[in-house]
């Protein structure tokens, strides 16, 4: 279905209303028409019973007092009517013929009067009640139009037979009660609904229409501020936040936490944009000069510095490159890794003391850990006095790699931000003493990568302790 939410929802609700209406609509017509027709059919009943019982108490038909507004009709075996309501001129459309005179009470027959010698009873005779009683059981039940007084109507009728008393017969006692009240109290019921369902489907659907217009305005309230920071490219605004605690509440609050990190992940790029721009622009700019230079005095040309130039260039550019990925959520296919045998090639040809305990095995990128053990252990060379410690063992689960130093260690107050990119913490150190400031940067986001830490404490030494934790791979 096309169209708004609100549209959607006002038809939908509309809909579900309408068909349970409809439904109980229906229903209650039913319930209503087959309670007042049994009511009808009852009361028909009740006076059948009634002309009946005093028939067979004895009551002669000439001196049964007849209801004037109901139909009764008494006949015989026969068909032959003995008696009728004073009123009643015809049912089932056909004329009632009044009789001329009293009848005679027809006899019963004996069982000697039947043809057949056998000494069975027939059927009819076991079936025929007994003299001066009501036949047991229910009455016969009909539906058919009379006219009484004129006015012609549909009446049920309720049919009792009775044994005259004294060998009097059998006669029907027919009498009727009016349908008209039943049909016209279903008549008003199902007007009543068909002029009210149309009004009371309207006021559902336009108390839906506003119910869900009241409870999406939040929500266009939050799209058109969203419309209004993508045009104006303002990362600084936000979108109100409803004074609700629902759903739409939880989303303002959500999309404001989205802006926030996207702000911070735009500031990030653009200091780092700029950060890396600003780096690049020196080994550049150096190499120019000393190619101008080589240029106009080839004896001055220096390749010593000139190469070492070209490599710390092309150093920063590969940081630069694995950042970029890192950000964009590069991660290789991890492999199992003994961690051991990392830290042995890491610091093969460095001035290094191993502890081992255990030999821990994690997943993850073996080039990329190498990476992260190079990192460290560069810096640990640039800072160390004497001796660089390798501490490797497990706890909680984690791979845990320390690289001590005796230096002069990390202020407590810098043991974040030295994992900042580009920053240095001796400012008064060269660029090439110091390098670019990518190094533990680098070494912390392939750490989070692999689902690990990196952090830094000091060591017993007095120097500074960079602690790595790795997961330890599952048992294979």
């Amino acid at each position: 279905m096309r169209g708004s939410l609100r549209t959607r929802t006002t038809v939908a609700a509309t809909a579900v209303v309408a068909v349970a209406l409809v439904i109980a609509g229906l229903a209650v017509v039913l319930l209503l028409r087959a309670n007042l027709a049994s009511q009808a059919e009852l009361q028909a009943e009740v006076t059948a019973q009634q002309l009946a019982s005093q028939l067979a108490g004895g009551t002669a038909i000439a001196k049964l007092d007849l209801d004037e507004e109901r139909p009764v009709r008494i006949t015989d075996a026969d068909g032959k009517v003995l008696a009728v309501s004073e009123k009643l001129t015809a049912i089932d459309s056909r004329p009632v013929q009044l009789p001329t005179a009293t009848p005679t009470p027809r006899p019963t027959s004996t069982p000697t009067d039947s043809d057949d010698d056998s000494d069975e009873p027939d059927d009819d005779e076991t079936s025929q009640p007994e003299p001066g009683k009501v036949s047991e059981g229910d009455a016969g039940y009909s539906t058919g139009t009379a006219t009484v007084d004129g006015r012609t109507a549909e009446y049920r009728f309720a049919a009792l037979k009775v044994t005259l008393p004294a060998g009097g017969g059998e006669v029907t006692v027919q009498a009727g009660a009016e349908l008209a009240t039943t049909q016209d109290a279903v008549s008003t019921v199902s007007r009543t609904m068909l002029i009210g369902l149309p009004l009371l489907l309207a006021v559902v659907a336009l108390t839906t229409w506003m119910v869900t217009r009241r409870a999406l305005a939040p929500v266009e309230a939050i799209r058109t501020e969203l419309a209004g920071i993508t045009a104006a490219r303002d990362l600084r605004r936000r979108v109100p936040v409803p004074e609700s605690r629902d759903e739409v509440a939880r989303l303002a609050r959500t999309t404001n936490d989205t802006l926030t990190a996207l702000e911070t992940s735009v500031a990030q790029q653009r200091g780092f944009v700029a950060d890396a721009s600003h780096e690049l622009r020196s080994p550049i700019a150096s190499l120019r000069t000393q190619l101008e230079v080589a240029a106009a005095h080839p004896e001055l040309l220096e390749l010593d510095e000139l190469i070492a130039d070209t490599v710390r260039l092309q150093h920063l550019a590969a940081d630069l490159l694995l950042l970029a990925r890192l950000d964009a959520g590069d991660h290789p296919d991890p492999e199992r890794i003994q961690v051991t045998d990392l830290v042995r090639d890491a610091i093969d040809g460095r001035t290094a003391r191993l502890d081992l305990t255990g030999e821990p095995v994690v997943l993850g990128s073996k080039t990329r850990l190498a990476r992260i053990l190079g990192n460290l252990l560069d810096n640990a060379e640039r800072h160390t006095h004497q001796e660089i410690r390798v501490v490797v063992n497990s706890a909680d689960g984690h791979a845990v790699i320390q690289v001590q130093d005796d230096g002069p260690g990390v202020p407590e107050a810098d043991r974040e931000r030295i994992f900042e990119r580009f920053v240095r913490l001796d400012d008064a150190r060269s660029r090439d003493e110091g390098g670019a400031g990518l190094g533990l940067a680098i070494a912390r986001d392939l750490a989070q990568a692999h689902g690990g830490t990196l952090t830094v404490t000091s060591s017993p030494s007095g120097g500074a302790s960079f602690n790595l934790h790795l997961p330890l791979a599952p048992s294979s």
